[in-house]
């Protein structure tokens, strides 16, 4: 199947709130870009018709993009509906009739997990399944064994090739050109290794809570939910080693090595934090565990990066929403090392907004032999009308490629990290909504010259 365009999409979770706020717009920029004329299917449970998912649809696209009438009418055009439980042959007997002469349907998943066995089971019964790829949403599992469960159960239906386990974070660009300004760029590579580098740190915060979202928080946590792939994905990036050609496997063969690399945590590497009010979310156990935080330290038993500690930090109801990476560099022994007053490093942000900023030493005003660190920074400007991030695996998905997407392998390595400190009971510690996480933190997962916490300017 790899390679092959697909000849329509059929989404299960029509009427989810995936659906409103991403896919639909996802698909209306696909459509108005020329990269998607295919039937598309939505198929969900409850009374909704084509009518109503259209008036959903149209709201949805109204409110997360750039709406037109004419593209919308494309829009209309290729929509189809089928209503039925996922539990009985008959929807499926539907969608197969809906799907008309297609032979290569990809088949997009955007439901709880739970359902993914009656699904699939029911996709091959039906004849759904024969020249199909199925793209999963996250999480991918809860732990190791689950993760096992879950590809033992896509891959008894479809190849590896067929399946494409969505990431968002592989989608956004800032993410991906990490690897390209690494590889792309003869400055860094020199030096982007154990002799040079002392640590490297990514941050993830918002400055939010869990909202609305306790029932499916309360079960997951800050690990599960975007550390264990979002950040994992970062550090992938950051420490991978040229790919020798640039097909999907090799970039995802390095990835994977990037992994198996890494120790397990142990529970000194990891400090869990949970922001005070927790408990009285929606949804919520009063009794609580589930960590809004977590910090931890990571090493690469790497001939690159053998004894460079790397840290990772995410959390929720934090000072700023902002996810940045620090690379912070050793001093050069010379005879100016005693006026060396800081380090440099490298500051790539990610969002809300890109920056790329060196920090560097320069003479400090009216002092010939003092320093003062200076970041000189660019702004990458974005090209016109960039692809959201789910508008861009969407279209490799339809399109049969799988760069930006989590292999088999890739998911279970990960989960393996984290597997034993998941199953642990380790301690949770209280924090004030507003500030950097608990103050163990810095007590005890603190990188060399302490965390860089990401500003915001006012605007």
């Amino acid at each position: 199947m790899a390679q092959v365009n697909s000849d329509a999409l059929v989404f299960y979770g029509a009427t989810g709130d995936l659906a409103f706020k991403k896919i639909f717009p996802a698909l209306f920029q696909m459509i108005k870009r020329g990269h998607l004329n295919v039937p598309i299917i939505g198929v969900a449970r409850g009374d909704f018709n084509l009518e109503k998912l259209q008036g959903r649809a149209k709201e949805s696209i109204q409110r997360h993009a750039n709406f037109d009438d004419e593209t919308f009418e494309k829009f209309l055009a290729l929509l189809a509906f089928v209503g039925g439980d996922y539990t009985d042959p008959q929807t499926f007997l539907r969608v197969r009739e809906a799907l008309g002469a297609a032979k290569h349907p990809t088949h997009y998943l955007a439901i709880p997990p739970i359902l993914f066995p009656s699904i699939i089971a029911q996709l091959e019964q039906s004849g759904c399944a024969k020249g199909a790829r199925v793209i999963v949403e996250k999480p991918f599992g809860t732990d190791y064994s689950s993760a096992l469960n879950l590809n033992k159960l896509l891959l008894s239906k479809f190849s590896e090739s067929s399946v494409y386990r969505i990431d968002h974070y592989l989608g956004k660009r800032p993410v991906n050109n990490l690897v390209f300004f690494r590889f792309v760029n003869s400055l860094l590579e020199p030096v982007w290794n154990k002799k040079h580098i002392e640590s490297m740190q990514i941050t993830m915060a918002e400055d939010f809570g869990i909202q609305s979202r306790g029932a499916f928080y309360d079960v997951t946590g800050t690990i599960r939910d975007v550390i264990q792939n979002h950040l994992f994905q970062i550090l992938c990036n950051l420490t991978m080693e040229p790919p020798q050609t640039l097909d999907s496997e090799s970039i995802r063969d390095e990835k994977v090595k990037v992994l198996k690399s890494i120790s397990p945590l142990r529970a000194q590497d990891v400090v869990r934090g949970q922001y005070q009010g927790y408990l009285q979310e929606k949804a919520v156990s009063k009794d609580s565990k589930t960590e809004t935080f977590a910090a931890m330290r990571l090493h690469i038993n790497s001939p690159r990066w053998d004894g460079v500690p790397f840290f990772i930090r995410a959390g929720k109801q934090l000072p700023v929403t902002c996810t940045e990476i620090l690379v912070r560099f050793k001093h050069l022994p010379s005879a100016y090392s005693s006026i060396a007053s800081k380090p440099n490093h490298i500051r790539f942000r990610i969002s809300p907004d890109v920056t790329v900023a060196f920090g560097m030493l320069i003479m400090a005003p009216e002092e010939d032999m003092a320093s003062v660190l200076s970041e000189v920074q660019g702004n990458p400007t974005p090209f016109p009308k960039e692809k959201d991030a789910y508008e861009r695996v969407l279209t490799d998905a339809m399109a049969g490629d799988p760069t930006h997407f989590a292999r088999q392998d890739y998911v279970e390595e990960a989960w393996k990290l984290v597997d034993d400190y998941l199953h642990a009971d380790s301690p949770v510690f209280d924090y004030i909504p507003g500030t950097w996480g608990p103050e163990e933190v810095n007590e005890l997962i603190c990188p060399p010259g302490g965390w860089n916490n990401p500003t915001l300017q006012k605007k």
